[in-house]
């Protein structure tokens, strides 16, 4: 069989039927060995029947959710190729051509594209078409560097086993997101072609609910790239703290009005250890990914586990630690022979300063490189099937 035609189903009676009859009817007029499959999310007003009665497939999906009833779909799909939509009869499946061509031609995923293709009006409420999906697709080209205008489009065609290897996992409206995300790191062929977007045959409010999915997809796509979300800023962050300390170290500076001193410095510790703590966590967040079976493992991870360890992490934490404490009984050693007076600020405070920020950069290090160790042990003690 070469195409499935995949539709994710709850309470559409009013419109299922015609979703499955456009759909056989371009199967009809493509000449394409393919069937229509509608996977049922717990419907309770007929539609599983009148989809069963208008020609298609129907399995039930016992776990709620957009993600999860498409990720029962595609499972039990028996396509080459599958055609996923709505089954709200906002998507025109009687033309599919352009889909079923590119995956023809070599295309691993083929997102449609409404903005592109034509949104009619009333299809399309003014704070997705204007904000929340130009917003999210804006930042989905940034993160995986995908040229596609329409991240968020529910009607996309792909090769079902490409598909299956990216191990989709999220069962929520944040799998369109996912599937992209994914499919991009993994280095599959992404391309999109126009489609439609009509007014839905609902006689009831969508299952999207826009802020709550808007932030779910938001989420995703921060967590499942850390890099935008702390790793970025961290380094930012570390490098105007390290940098600051090399200037301010020995005396303070002065632009034009602008003097900085100590108080200064200061800041500059707080930046220092503030950045150090979020490229820790975006390496952590990383890393619960790929535990997770989120995120693919990328190379440096594969390089960490060949040549780093709790051990290693620890004895780096345990170094800076030791550096710091060091400095701190330097500088109550050269206190005592004050007679432990009075001291310059100045002059005291450009030592307290950095021999503080080592110590806390040690038990930064040494705590975060435990908790990975923790988290290694827990995830695989676990007695779970993680796919």
């Amino acid at each position: 069989m070469e195409l499935s035609i995949v539709m994710p189903c709850l309470n559409e009676a009013r419109t299922v039927e015609r979703c499955v009859q456009a759909a056989r009817a371009f199967i009809a007029r493509a000449g394409v060995k393919g069937e229509v499959l509608v996977a049922d999310n717990g419907s309770s007003d007929g539609s599983p029947a009148l989809a069963e009665a208008a020609g298609a497939r129907v399995i039930r999906v016992a776990r709620r959710g957009y993600g999860a009833a498409l990720q029962a779909g595609i499972e039990a799909a028996q396509g080459r190729f599958v055609v996923m939509g709505d089954a709200d009869d906002s998507y025109d499946f009687s033309a599919l051509d352009a889909f079923l061509e590119r995956l023809r031609a070599g295309a691993d995923v083929v997102m449609g594209n409404r903005f592109r293709g034509g949104i009619a009006p009333g299809a399309m409420p003014a704070l997705h078409r204007y904000l929340g999906n130009p917003v999210l697709s804006f930042v989905g080209r940034l993160f995986f560097r995908v040229p596609i205008g329409d991240f968020h489009c529910g009607l996309r065609g792909f090769s079902r086993d490409a598909v299956r290897r990216l191990a989709l996992v999220t069962p929520g409206m944040e799998f369109a997101s996912e599937m992209v995300a994914k499919a991009a790191l993994a280095g599959l062929r992404i391309e999109e072609v126009p489609t439609t977007l009509r007014p839905d045959g609902r006689d009831r409010p969508p299952h999207l609910r826009t802020w709550r999915d808007g932030w779910r997809h938001l989420r995703f796509l921060l967590l499942f790239c850390p890099r935008w979300l702390f790793l970025y800023p961290g380094v930012a962050l570390l490098a105007l703290g390290l940098a600051g300390f090399a200037a301010l170290q020995q005396d303070g500076l002065r632009f034009a009005a602008i003097g900085l001193d100590i108080h200064s410095l200061l800041y500059m510790a707080a930046a220092t250890v503030l950045g150090a703590q979020l490229v820790q966590l975006a390496l952590l967040t990383k890393w619960v990914g790929v535990l997770a079976g989120i995120v693919p493992k990328p190379a440096w991870v594969r390089l960490a586990e060949r040549t780093l360890s709790v051990e290693v992490g620890l004895l780096c934490g345990v170094a800076l630690m030791a550096a710091g404490l060091a400095w701190s009984v330097s500088l109550v050693s050269a206190w005592s022979h004050a007679g432990f007076g009075p001291l310059d600020p100045r002059t005291a405070m450009r030592g307290a300063i950095p021999a503080v920020t080592l110590l806390i950069l040690g038990m930064q290090a040494a705590a975060g490189s435990l908790f990975a160790g923790a988290l290694r042990m827990s995830w695989d003690s676990m007695p779970i099937d993680r796919d």
